[in-house]
């Protein structure tokens, strides 16, 4: 395999300084791409920090012209391909994924990237290639497979520059972009068999669907939540191997929710994570004066319908800049 750190090797720039100011901005893109590679937050923030300090170690080869970012990406890459070889982990079902280290991406990063300002940087926040389905289904890939992937069909790397990153040939390394591809279409929901490649913000039905979703959980009225809900509704609970499928399923979790035996009140707030609607749950319980963090319910919208619901503990609250508790009633 090409070194991670094979790269251009004329001029060093060693001011740390102007190294900081050339690699700094590419530090988001990297995150998100790291991202989708281990689908987890955390640990793309862990091997970004260790991709620029690879980067920093061997800012010889470092020249602060345009091949910087083909660079820096090659050397997050390879973070990543080893992370994933150390974890040796995969999805607990091949047919119907479930990716317990999942995590969400808030919205109002993904946006930095998103600014008519960054031109080609746009691109790695494309709608379809950061939604969590699309996260999902790329964890069952091998991580080659998946670098290749992303890098040709997300990325838009040609092919000689993504089989001199990977360190193949371009023949093996197109070979591994059509088994990723096939694989794919196999694992994406329908209609999420391609990808475009644009951001795109939540439409005013999802954000009118989110409203009543948020209107059913605080008034506590079960009716009106599964008036939302497609009748085949899939519910998952990372890190949980939780799954509850079609009405009947989510019926039970509504009575614990809304029934007579419920732990309290709910107050939800609207967000948005990987372009898609989200709601930001607060329970107050019984006896208790203030809403607390409980979870967050990111939604997957098909036919004005809540075709998936894929619900986080309250942890990416302080990402989303989410409060840590509310103190008024919930809306009646």
């Amino acid at each position: 395999m090409t070194s991670a750190t094979t790269g251009p090797t004329t001029s060093p720039v060693v001011d740390e300084a102007d190294f900081r100011e050339h690699v700094e901005r590419h530090r988001r893109e990297l995150h998100v791409h790291c991202y989708r590679m281990l689908a987890s937050f955390d640990e793309a923030e862990d091997a970004v920090q260790e991709a620029l300090l690879n980067a920093w170690r061997h800012r010889d080869r470092f020249t602060g012209d345009g091949t910087v970012r083909a660079w820096l990406y090659r050397i997050a890459t390879n973070v990543c391909l080893d992370a994933i070889r150390a974890r040796a982990r995969r999805p607990q079902r091949a047919s119907t994924p479930e990716v317990s280290w999942l995590q969400p991406y808030p919205d109002t990063l993904l946006d930095e990237l998103a600014s008519p300002d960054d031109g080609p940087d746009a691109v790695v926040v494309a709608r379809e290639t950061i939604e969590l389905a699309f996260l999902t289904a790329l964890q069952v890939l091998p991580a080659r497979q998946r670098a290749a992937l992303l890098l040709r069909d997300v990325l838009d790397m040609p092919a000689t520059a993504t089989a001199e990153l990977l360190g193949t040939s371009v023949p093996a390394a197109n070979s591994a972009l059509q088994r990723a591809r096939a694989t794919m279409a196999r694992h994406l929901p329908a209609r999420r068999a391609g990808w475009s490649a644009g951001p795109a913000p939540l439409s005013a039905r999802e954000r009118a669907l989110l409203d009543r979703f948020v209107d059913a959980h605080q008034r506590g009225d079960a009716a009106a939540a599964l008036a939302v809900a497609a009748t085949d509704i899939r519910i998952t609970m990372p890190p949980y191997p939780y799954v509850f499928e079609g009405i009947e399923g989510i019926s039970t979790l509504l009575e614990r929710a809304f029934g007579p035996d419920r732990e309290g009140d709910w107050r939800l707030l609207p967000t948005a994570v990987n372009r898609m609607p989200a709601a930001a749950s607060y329970l107050r319980r019984t006896g208790d004066s203030v809403f607390r963090p409980f979870k967050l319910d990111v939604l997957r919208v098909e036919d004005g319908l809540i075709a998936e619901i894929t619900a986080f503990g309250p942890e990416p609250f302080p990402a989303l800049g989410l409060p840590s508790e509310l103190r008024e009633d919930p809306v009646r």
